[in-house]
């Protein structure tokens, strides 16, 4: 099958060259990325701001330096002066160690992430990357999927039943969707042959993987949404019913933490989303055509840096469009639909792969098999979700017995159920009597 290359063709990349860089190279990398993600984030909490602002009619920051810029760093100054208080039933160690735990592998996850090819730096040459492994892809999930113990500890340590309510959210949403997250890469493996960052991206030197495998790109974009908690999927922060999820009862630098790990996943999952699918540090399409140099020297950080952007943008955009999903819903789009296309669509690029280098079947007649049976599977999947009617159950004149089965439900008032102002409330005194006091009472007590 013949397609028109998205990029010219990319060097080969050699793994052998990753490690050889003398230590004030790598402190140096290690420094710059450090220094850009924390500028990253004060910008992407500013273009949040702003864009949906605009998206709603308002002015958004515009007071703290020009357009507003500084109105971050105001922010985090701010939050640094504010006292940090610890609850008194937290545990103290957890609860001061949780925030960190969120957020350094955030930081960490960057380091095998590729920014542009091999560069001249400061007269040694180097890639434009800390590190490369051949196993760089599990290496970045396995980091990532550190960061919800920050949660899960978070909320359990402050000694509060929201926040622990909010941790075990968190927690099942995240776990939930990495797998999802997980099975679609397994296709990007499959055509790139190499779970290497830089290998991959040379890889996609002819088409990006987000349209040939546009399945699995469509899987990761929501899955990576549901993995950093971001609306429609910010569930853990329901403020209506848990007052702010797992970090109700944290202030000061150890929510601000919390606050900057969020933004760090926010970008992590964009820049991998650019790489393993829209081609890395490549130019894009018909660039590298017009200008011969879009994809040496230090160019491909701005194609880089374009691509998460446009991600960015797609977070805020849906946080400023859609409302929250219920809770249930929610889970049943990961465990019923995302997973299950997943695996169906693994096992259709895996037999694409294997008849596309044996050559013995027509792959016309394959993809419209293929494309047969992923609308069946996934109609099956709503048709399952239909709901008929349920039979109308007689109502039984017998007591009901609220402990039955082992549910501890509180039995209804006599009488049914109090309508209106509070029924009266009676109490024992110590001679014997009954007092009875009123909602009306009590209120003018008080």
């Amino acid at each position: 099958m013949s397609v028109l290359p998205l990029a010219a063709d990319l060097p080969e990349t050699d793994l052998s060259k990753f490690g050889q860089d003398p230590w004030w190279v790598i402190l140096v990398k290690a420094v710059l990325i450090f220094l850009v993600l924390v500028l990253l984030t004060l910008f992407n909490i500013w273009f949040e701001r702003r864009v949906v602002a605009r998206m709603q009619h308002r002015v958004g920051p515009n007071v703290h330096g020009p357009f507003g810029l500084l109105q971050s760093l105001a922010d985090g100054v701010k939050l640094a002066l504010k006292e940090d208080i610890v609850p008194k039933a937290a545990d103290k160690v957890v609860f001061l160690i949780a925030p960190v735990v969120a957020t350094v592998p955030a930081f960490i996850t960057w380091a095998v992430i590729p920014f542009g090819p091999e560069v001249n730096f400061f007269g040694h040459r180097t890639p434009l990357q800390l590190t490369d492994m051949p196993v760089a892809v599990l290496f970045m999930m396995a980091i990532a999927s550190i960061g919800i113990y920050g949660i899960v500890l978070g909320g359990w340590s402050s000694g509060s039943t929201y926040s622990l309510l909010g941790g075990l959210r968190s927690s099942a949403q995240m776990i939930s969707y990495e797998v999802a997250m997980g099975l679609a890469l397994v296709a990007v493996f499959l055509y790139a042959g190499s779970m290497s960052t830089s290998e991959i991206v040379a890889a996609q030197d002819r088409l990006w993987f987000g349209l040939i495998l546009l399945p699995s790109f469509v899987i990761y974009v929501i899955s990576m949404v549901g993995e950093t908690n971001r609306a429609p999927f910010d569930l853990p922060e329901a403020e209506g019913e848990l007052v702010g999820g797992f970090h109700t009862e944290y202030s000061s630098l150890k929510f601000a933490l919390f606050f900057l790990a969020e933004y760090i996943n926010l970008a992590t999952v964009s820049a991998i989303a650019t790489t393993l699918f829209l081609g890395g540090w490549a130019a894009p399409w018909g660039v590298e055509q017009v200008w011969d140099g879009a994809n040496s020297g230090y160019w491909p950080v701005l194609w880089f840096f374009g691509k998460v952007f446009l991600f960015i943008f797609l977070f805020v955009w849906l946080r400023g469009s859609l409302p929250r999903m219920r809770y249930d819903q929610f889970m049943a789009l990961g465990w019923k639909i995302l997973i299950p296309v997943s695996l169906a669509w693994i096992v259709a690029v895996a037999t694409i792969r294997v008849i596309s280098l044996e050559g013995n079947i027509n792959r016309s007649y394959l993809v419209a098999a293929i494309a047969v049976l992923l609308v069946l599977t996934v109609g099956l999947m709503f048709l399952g979700d239909g709901k008929g009617e349920e039979p109308e159950v007689e109502a039984s004149e017998e007591p009901h017995d609220a402990f039955a089965g082992g549910f501890p439900v509180p039995p209804m008032p006599a009488g049914g159920a109090v309508r209106g102002g509070a029924a009266p409330l009676s109490f024992a005194t110590s001679s014997g009597g009954h007092t009875t006091v009123t909602a009306a009472a009590e209120e003018n007590h008080e």
